[in-house]
């Protein structure tokens, strides 16, 4: 069953979101014969206390999931449920804008992203909450207008608002953002006032954006096979354009120790040499590397 996204922000912030994890927890209390338990109703973000019944389980406001649905739940390790009056919906949209399906699939902590069948963070010896933040780090201090050229879930614009003077996060595709409306990691994409989001075509946006505008660049395309004009000299040399003199971007390409990785890498710094970064050097532990406009 496809989730239709809220409308509102409101809407959102109503909806209980469960994955496989909070499911064998239930399912874990129950074979314990316990009457209450705490879990969480937000995919890891926060904690509340439960009632358990022969029934199934009953959250603050009243709101019950049958043991049928948690089980449902708890078989399913690609998706996230948003559970709601007609019970559990998968979060997962067939996009319009690029025919690829996408869902909302649970990790360690943070959710990612799965768009045909690529996960949008890393996920091995991580969790997309850290690959986020080694991103971030290799920019550090993130100061002044960022631009963030592939929203996603939100998570890097998220994390570089919080010093940041403002930042410019650009999203291709509304089914993409629709889902980051009900995931609840994502929910500061919509209320922070510094960030601005834009929806369309990075390729195309950024050459309407003014020279210099920005101190620092988040570059976080998907991977080159789905997206192979965002790592061109064309687009590097746009976003050379945008930095300001001294600025720094991030450019993350996958795992260096790949076969692909490595010839991705060596592309991608020959590209960035050539439209004008002075200095390129890789940062493996975060997967990318770092080009810097002297």
């Amino acid at each position: 069953m496809m989730l239709r996204p809220p409308g509102d922000m409101s809407a959102a912030a109503q909806l209980l979101v469960l994955s496989y994890v909070q499911a064998a927890e239930l399912l874990e209390a129950r074979r314990g014969e316990r009457l209450g338990a705490t879990v969480s109703p937000d995919l890891g973000l926060t904690q509340v206390d439960v009632t358990l019944s022969l029934d199934g389980v009953t959250f603050p406001g009243r709101r019950q999931v049958s043991w049928s649905n948690v089980e449902k739940i708890a078989a399913t390790r690609n998706t996230c449920f948003a559970l709601g009056d007609h019970g559990p919906q998968a979060i997962q949209t067939f996009s319009q804008r690029t025919g690829r399906f996408c869902s909302l699939m649970p990790t360690s902590l943070a959710p990612t992203l799965l768009v045909a069948g690529f996960p949008m963070h890393r996920t091995k010896d991580t969790d997309p909450y850290h690959d986020t933040l080694s991103k971030i780090e290799t920019l550090a201090p993130v100061v002044g207008r960022v631009l963030d050229t592939a929203t996603g879930l939100g998570y890097t614009a998220i994390e570089a608002a919080r010093t940041a003077s403002h930042v410019v996060t650009i999203e291709l595709d509304p089914a993409v953002l629709g889902i980051a409306h009900v995931n609840p990691w994502s929910q500061q994409l919509f209320s922070d006032h510094r960030i601005t989001q834009v929806v369309g075509d990075s390729s195309r946006v950024v050459k309407a954006l003014r020279d210099g505008a920005f101190s620092r660049i988040v570059h976080d395309p998907p991977t080159f096979s789905l997206a192979g004009d965002l790592y061109s000299g064309e687009f590097y040399r746009q976003l050379f354009r945008l930095l300001t003199r001294g600025g720094r971007m991030f450019h993350y390409i996958g795992d260096p120790e790949s076969t692909l990785g490595r010839r991705v890498t060596r592309g991608a710094i020959r590209r960035l040499h050539e439209a004008g970064f002075a200095r390129v050097r890789a940062v493996p532990q975060a997967f990318g590397v770092v080009a810097i406009k002297s």
